[in-house]
């Protein structure tokens, strides 16, 4: 079985990283906003189908739903945002090897909050991962950047956040589980309509959330990239990334999980024809290294 629990790894870091393209195309052609509501309302309807299918077990406590709905808030309202917007901004490329940093924050505000050991490897680790990704944001060599992204200090600072924002997350999701037991793919339902709540009548207050029926049957393309996006990355991805976590080793599968940045290399040479460095390509394997060593026992 432990097999299938890294083949299930494997299998989340491909879809999150053709969701994240196909993501990006939406983005670009819609909005961040529009593209975010629609994806966390997709998420959330199949993953009450998947809930009520297979009769999983549906209690929490107060105080679990509490954290997980500030979960939700921080990491898939605020973090989800600012990585979409890195998207529009540097590409998904860069903007998920940025966010590989979030293991490393999450450890830190592990250690910080709820007491969790960090012991030499994960400092080793967080500065290895840090490497690799400053190895790509700092090069400069001409030729090497796509017309379409390129790497800006406001789609780092949108990056950065993010991964803060879903670092922070983490955290709190943590705190639930600590709280008492309570099923992964159940949590992950608890967050997702927590955000979808929070951000619909907050965007449309700003104005910045339109009427999808409108704007999707202008563009029944992107209506259905959404579709598929949703179903391949949240859905799939945090289906299979619960499987993983329970057949195979959670070092082994959050390393497998976390290999998205070397994935991402391939997929950025055959969707956006994307002129890779070598420094480009060392900084994503140093990157998924160093993400490793933090696993490390």
């Amino acid at each position: 079985m432990e097999f299938w629990g890294e083949l299930c790894a494997l299998l989340t870091a491909t879809s999150w990283s053709l969701s994240s393209y196909i993501f990006t195309a939406v983005a670009l052609r819609v909005g961040t906003i529009q593209l975010i509501i629609s994806r966390l309302i997709i998420s959330a309807v199949f993953l009450a189908i998947t809930l009520l299918a297979f009769r999983i077990n549906l209690s929490a406590q107060p105080v679990q739903i509490f954290y997980l709905a500030l979960s939700g808030f921080i990491g898939l309202v605020i973090g989800d945002t600012f990585l979409f917007k890195s998207f529009e901004t540097i590409g998904p490329r860069l903007s998920l090897l940025i966010m590989s940093i979030n293991p490393g924050i999450a450890a830190v505000l592990a250690y910080l909050v709820i007491g969790e050991t960090l012991g030499w490897f994960a400092i080793l680790g967080m500065v290895v991962t840090l490497s690799g990704i400053f190895l790509v944001i700092l090069e400069r060599k001409p030729g090497t950047e796509n017309t379409k992204f390129k790497i800006t200090k406001k789609g780092v600072i949108y990056a950065l956040i993010g991964a803060a924002g879903q670092g922070v997350g983490v955290i709190f999701a943590k705190m639930a589980y600590i709280a008492g037991d309570i099923n992964g793919l159940y949590a992950t339902f608890i967050r997702v309509v927590t955000a979808t709540i929070i951000l619909i009548p907050l965007f449309i207050i700003l104005k910045k959330y339109k009427n999808p029926l409108k704007v999707y049957r202008e563009d029944i393309k992107s209506l259905g990239m959404v579709l598929i996006g949703s179903v391949i990355g949240p859905y799939v991805g945090i289906t299979l990334s619960f499987f993983a976590i329970i057949y195979a080793k959670i070092g082994i599968a959050t390393t497998l999980m976390s290999t998205i940045p070397i994935i991402m290399l391939p997929l950025s040479i055959a969707i956006h024809k994307e002129k890779l460095s070598w420094k480009s390509v060392a900084g994503a394997f140093i990157t998924v290294i160093g993400v490793a060593i933090l696993f490390i026992k």
